[in-house]
């Protein structure tokens, strides 16, 4: 009994037709998804060109240093900002916007606000609502059309003159096309985020669907393979074969991968997932390499983005020392590396890892995201905000207290950390462009928002931020999480001398009276408040929306007119998606009044 596969190839040769070259047929469509993917680029090249205009974006967001500036001052240490006069402070009105530029120049400040690039063009801001709305939390329509027009440029191929039930060969060859897509999705560094001005973590999703593909084609491919043997009696003479058992490890490693990585281990056991993936891919590149020699294309191509990624990972590697301080009102950890202070943008976020004896035996093998919570070039240094979630982040809480009864003694106990990073952030969405902002942040997430709210104080006090009107937006659990936050607050509201910042933190968790608190609202500033329930981010927003409009037309921040609103949220899924339906609530005609609406999301999940 012959098998299928030599059938099918005695049709063909009975036939006189010349068989298709499957590897040509899958190659011309890499081209054509390749193409694809450099269109998207070609329309994001303004906001790139905008980012690297200024000359400060090419030594931030890329490479973590020590630098010899004495930093700006620390809002948690200092208070106010001594460089701007308390008479001055005291006279503040929403006028002051009409006269910017003036007192700019009489504190001797040259402005250099940022160009705004939107990320659509107006004709299209339409369809943003709808691209932003949410099919299952966390995924979007936008991401749904990218992930179909993917799926369609290759599903043809398997059907184009051929049978995969029957000629399962080109779902082989499928199946390596989609490797060097797999793994540069999945790059914490690749050239492609880069140019596209995306993290790692926002091509996850991409990664995902094209490893899934991955997998499903191997399957066709090798289990067709399989069948066909079984019927004809000559599986164990043929597994034999050096090439089809090399074909038989990739396969097995493929599934492996595939199990391991559901999001049932992603969550629950993330060092299993961890681990089969690394011992995965380990084995499934040489795999494929030794099993058909005609596909070592592909493999160099692979070979070339990991070689990238690896090697960019050391170089964004610093190994220093660290001083960890327990915050239980919050429920986490402050990190404060002291020995690197410069080097990351606003909402970027780093890879820690800790060696200290108090981290178990283990502990120094796992490495945990955090958002950076400070600004770069400050005197305090990077500082991170761990929160208590899992066994690891546990077991620093606990290290972090015995450092802080130590120092009650008057000895300071460090730990030695590495820093891999920085990674994400906001990208080409360059936040002190936009003429308001409203960040929004549940939980942890107040590291995102600090960063932000620093970073767009210090820039608008030396003339190069449009943004005016800023509110800050902080839900979390209990209303005592915010006593260790009240100075920094004070801080920056003393600090925003030209913008307008309002600070506005909810609590969810039901307080009763005999529940005392460990701050006196009684001092709180009219700007600062504190209020039971779930944010009404609506509402927010449309205030946001209407004093962007009163205070624009002032001053030379509005010279090409209103730059739009940005929505910055970070916290659960939940959160981000209850801030997409807001924003795609708003009026088109107040969205054009305002010079559009855009936001951008950094949610935890696994």
């Amino acid at each position: 009994m012959s098998s299928p596969v030599g059938q099918a190839m005695g049709v063909a040769a009975a036939g006189g037709a010349p068989k298709l070259d499957d590897f040509q047929l899958v190659w011309d469509t890499d081209l054509f998804v390749i193409a694809l993917i450099a269109s998207v680029i070609l329309w994001r090249a303004p906001r790139l060109a905008a980012r690297f205009s200024r000359k400060s974006s090419w030594s931030a967001g890329h490479l973590l240093r020590k630098s010899s500036s004495k930093g700006v001052p620390i809002a948690a240490k200092n208070g106010i900002d001594i460089s701007l006069p308390a008479s001055t402070k005291e006279n503040w009105s929403d006028a002051s916007h009409s006269s910017v530029d003036l007192q700019l120049q009489q504190r001797k400040i040259v402005a250099n606000y940022p160009s705004h690039v939107p990320t659509y063009w107006r004709f299209l801001r339409a369809c943003y609502p709808t691209l932003q709305t949410r099919i299952i939390p966390g995924f979007t329509v936008g991401q749904a059309l990218i992930l179909f027009l993917y799926f369609c440029s290759f599903i043809y191929v398997p059907f184009y003159k051929s049978d995969p039930f029957t000629d399962p060969v080109r779902e082989g060859y499928l199946a390596m096309a989609q490797l060097p897509f797999v793994f540069i999705f999945s790059a914490k560094n690749s050239v492609l985020g880069s140019l596209l001005g995306l993290g790692y973590e926002k091509l996850n999703f991409l990664h995902r669907f094209v490893a899934r593909f991955f997998v499903v084609c191997v399957n066709i491919h090798g289990l067709g393979y399989v069948y066909s043997w079984s019927l004809d009696g000559t599986f164990s003479q043929r597994i034999t074969a050096p090439q089809s058992t090399w074909g038989m490890v990739g396969l097995v490693a493929a599934n492996v991968l595939f199990f391991f990585s559901t999001s049932f281990w992603r969550s629950k056991a993330y060092n299993i997932f961890l681990t089969t993936h690394m011992i995965g891919w380990v084995l499934l590149v040489p795999a494929c390499w030794l099993h058909k020699p005609t596909m070592h294309p592909y493999i160099y191509a692979v070979l070339a983005i990991i070689a990238y990624d690896r090697v960019m990972r050391m170089v964004k590697s610093r190994f220093s020392s660290a001083l960890l301080r327990p915050l239980p009102e919050l429920g986490c950890t402050r990190v404060e590396i002291p020995n690197i202070n410069a080097g990351w943008t606003p909402g970027q976020h780093i890879r820690l890892r800790v060696f200290s004896s108090a981290m178990g035996l283990f502990g120094w093998s796992e490495v945990h995201p955090f958002t950076v919570a400070s600004i770069a070039e400050s005197q305090e240094g990077l500082v991170l905000m761990c929160k208590k979630t899992g066994d690891w982040s546990s077991r620093l809480f606990e290290a972090a207290k015995m450092g802080g009864y130590a120092m009650a003694a008057g000895v300071e106990r460090r730990v030695m950390v590495h820093v891999e990073g920085p990674y994400g952030g906001g990208g080409h969405t360059l936040f002190p462009s936009y003429s308001g902002a409203m960040i929004v942040a549940g939980g942890s997430g107040i590291s995102f928002a600090l960063s932000i709210v620093q970073d767009l104080i210090q820039k608008d006090l030396t003339g190069q931020s449009r943004v005016k009107i800023i509110n800050l937006v902080w839900s979390v659990r209990d209303p005592n999480a915010m006593g260790p936050l009240i100075p920094i607050f004070t801080a920056l509201l003393e600090q925003a001398f030209y913008t307008k910042l309002r600070i506005s933190v909810y609590y969810t968790r039901t307080h009763s009276l005999e529940t005392k608190l460990s701050f006196n609202q009684a001092y709180f500033p009219a700007t600062l408040s504190l209020s039971p329930g779930r944010p009404k981010l609506t509402k927010v927003l449309d205030s946001v929306l209407s004093r962007t409009v009163q205070l624009g037309n002032n001053g030379g921040k509005d010279e090409l007119g209103l730059s739009g609103v940005v929505v910055a949220v970070c916290g659960p899924v939940g959160l981000g998606d209850e801030c997409s339906r807001v924003v795609a609530k708003v009026d088109p005609a107040r969205r054009d009044q305002v010079g559009g609406v855009e936001i951008h999301e950094e949610t935890f999940g696994w």
